[in-house]
């Protein structure tokens, strides 16, 4: 039934958002984690690789996580000589996590949940629509 693979499509894009909001919520957590020591490395940005993965059950592909990595690049310097894990020169690396970044990454997988959910919505209704004319 075509009703039956519209919900399990939008349950697939929910539960890849939710693991995107997952993660953003942990670099937003960290982003100012840094080391303990000289020269330890700071939290690093965890990034979300999306993929099409067919679905041979339902014949039609569907979005999936292929993986939580960790954003490449150098980490920003701060001055600050009192800290633990500051250099000779008094600079700590702090975590490559930019608040902004995230918010808008935040707001996309809100927005792509609640798309989700929506036809979710509209396609139960449908099938409840379609019972209740069915008993009649």
């Amino acid at each position: 039934m075509d009703l039956d693979r519209a919900l399990r499509i939008s349950a697939a894009g929910m539960q890849a958002q939710a693991t995107r909001l997952r993660v953003v919520a942990e670099n937003l957590a960290n982003r100012d984690s840094t080391g303990e020591t000289p020269g330890a490395d700071p939290y690093r940005r965890k990034t979300v690789t999306f993929r099409n993965q067919m679905d041979r059950e339902l014949g039609v592909s569907t979005l999936r996580v292929a993986r939580v990595g960790t954003a490449a690049g150098d980490f920003p310097v701060r001055h600050d000589p009192s800290h633990p894990a500051a250099d000779a020169r008094g600079y700590v690396r702090v975590p490559n996590v930019d608040s902004l970044v995230e918010t808008m990454d935040m707001r996309e997988a809100q927005r792509t949940y609640a798309a989700n959910l929506s036809v979710l919505e509209v396609t139960r209704g449908m099938l409840t629509r379609t019972i209740e004319a069915l008993r009649t």
